[in-house]
Order: structure tokens, then sequence, then C-alpha cells
């Protein structure tokens, strides 16, 4: 599937936002930076609606042109489809955890009113930007967050 993004340009800094999905939102130092962060910052929006329950339908560009708003807003901006994968059934797996570390993991989803599973996810997501569905080394760290011996 794709989404429907609005790129604008302000002092050489590209911004892009989507009309069908408010608060997703990217900048780039360029437009090729600009849309390569846009797919990311667009999967982790979706998903996070996904977890509330509520991942709006795309429009198409036809029928966004039908939009007062959208054609306000996208003047003096380029338009661009950004792909993204709507969101699938959960998955039920069966990890194993240090004692100790499981309990700090309940003890910080149940302060910030989660589950287990859901703070979990959300951690795994926030740790999975930048990598793009390949594993590969992050600043320094491995995969396994480890910090790195030189």
């Amino acid at each position: 599937m794709q989404a429907v993004a609005l790129i604008h340009e302000e002092d050489g800094a590209f911004g892009v936002s989507f009309p069908d999905f408010p608060g997703a939102t990217t900048v780039g130092r360029s437009i090729d930076e600009a849309l390569a962060k846009a797919v990311e910052a667009l999967a982790f929006h979706i998903e996070g609606l996904a977890e509330d329950g509520d991942v709006p339908e795309a429009r198409t560009l036809s029928q966004l042109k039908c939009d007062p708003i959208f054609n306000e807003d996208a003047k003096g901006a380029a338009v661009a489809y950004v792909p993204y994968s709507p969101p699938t059934k959960a998955a039920r797996v069966n990890l194993t955890f240090d004692e100790g570390l499981l309990v700090r993991i309940d003890a910080a989803a149940s302060a910030t009113g989660k589950t287990r599973s859901g703070f979990l996810a959300e951690a795994a997501r926030e740790r999975l930007i930048g990598f793009g569905g390949s594993p590969k080394k992050v600043a320094g760290r491995r995969r396994s967050g480890r910090q790195i011996r030189k």
C-alpha cells in the first residue's frame, strides 16, 4: 500500500507529512533523506495507531484532491507516495529472560500502564528504527545492544 506524502522545503530543510495520518512527520536535509525517514516514520506511526485499534485507510491522490483542506496544505508542496505495510495480527511467541530483567520489565510496563507484551513490542519498534529490516551495526553497538569493544 502507499500513502500520499506532502514535502515542504523551508530554509534548506525538507519536512514530510501525511494528510491521512496526522502526527506522522519527519524532516531531512535533502528530499531523499526526508523520504527515506518518512518510510520509517509512517511505519512507526501506523504501528502505534494499530495498538489503539484505529488505522485509517489511506486515500488516493485523486480522492485527496477533492478535499479542500488537502488542497490548502498542498500549496507549494511536492507530492510523493510512501509505501507502507498495513498492520497484521499479533503472533504469540515464547521468550526466555533473566528473572531480574523480567521483574524490571514488568515494573516498567506497569508504571507506564502497558502490558508486558505491549511494553516489549514498543521497545522493539523503537530499537528497530533505522534498521530498515536488515541487520547492521548502529552507532558502535551490535544488534544485541551490547557495546562493541575496540
